[in-house]
């Protein structure tokens, strides 16, 4: 059984992909009464789960007509995803957002499950056993040239 947040992604997702040009736009309160949940727990689903890094754009209103607008980033090629996930890297990258960007390019089938544990292996904290900001800066780089072979692969 999924849990709540996986069933509300999944609801997103599929209006995403009925929607006309890739952009949907939701009434907070809307889907919250739709799932019986609180607004926060949309608020969770969205900051985790559609992100720049796994390929969407979040704008949001609040009040009475507020809304949350998710789009599908705009990206010609698989080429143009890879080049915006590299810039997203930056010099230096935390393992949550790293993570992220992992979880895009899975979800965005540029890896398959066995290349992501391994990718998550490599960039987890417990193997780059060096002090902050050494170990993120070592992080960017090993996701880089990630990126890069995946880009040109």
């Amino acid at each position: 059984m999924h849990n709540m947040s996986d069933i509300i992604e999944q609801y997103l997702k599929q209006l995403l992909e009925e929607a006309q040009g890739d952009v949907v736009e939701i009434k907070r309160a809307h889907i919250a009464e739709k799932f019986d949940c609180v607004p926060s727990q949309l608020n969770y689903v969205i900051k985790t789960r559609f992100t720049n890094e796994h390929g969407y754009a979040i704008e949001s209103k609040r009040g009475g007509g507020g809304y949350i607008r998710i789009s599908k980033v705009e990206t010609n090629s698989q080429s143009a995803f890879i080049r915006h996930l590299i810039e997203l890297t930056g010099d230096q990258i935390s393992q949550a957002n790293a993570f992220r960007i992992v979880d895009g390019l899975y979800e965005n089938d540029l890896i398959t499950d066995r290349e992501k544990k391994m990718i998550v292996q490599t960039l987890h904290r417990d193997t780059l056993q060096i002090e902050i900001p050494y170990r993120d800066i070592i992080r960017a780089n090993i996701l880089k040239r990630i990126l890069a072979v995946i880009h040109y692969s």
